[in-house]
């Protein structure tokens, strides 16, 4: 199944956090904080008429927005493009 996104949202996969610390220490998955990076797969129309993101880009994105949906066993997030707040070189 592709997802192709409408108007000004995106479709971003979460990229997965490193499990252990840089000074060692091992993170159980309930410590772990949900991933706010993540990489653009799919763009709307007038997303990509304003030129500014593109499928590849890794992004930093609002905490608490977009809609979770699992396509072919993977989880993506449809969002606005106004939820993205930068993106990480």
């Amino acid at each position: 199944m592709t997802i192709k996104p409408l108007g000004d949202r995106v479709v971003i996969k979460k990229v997965e956090l490193e499990e252990t610390t840089k000074s060692g220490i091992v993170l159980p998955n309930s410590a772990k904080e949900e991933p706010k990076i993540a990489e653009i797969v799919a763009v709307g129309p007038k997303v990509e008429e304003k030129g500014e993101l593109k499928v590849g880009d890794k992004v930093i994105f609002s905490k608490f927005s977009g809609t979770d949906v699992k396509a072919d066993g993977v989880e993506y997030t449809i969002l606005k493009s106004i939820d993205i707040l930068a993106i990480v070189d």
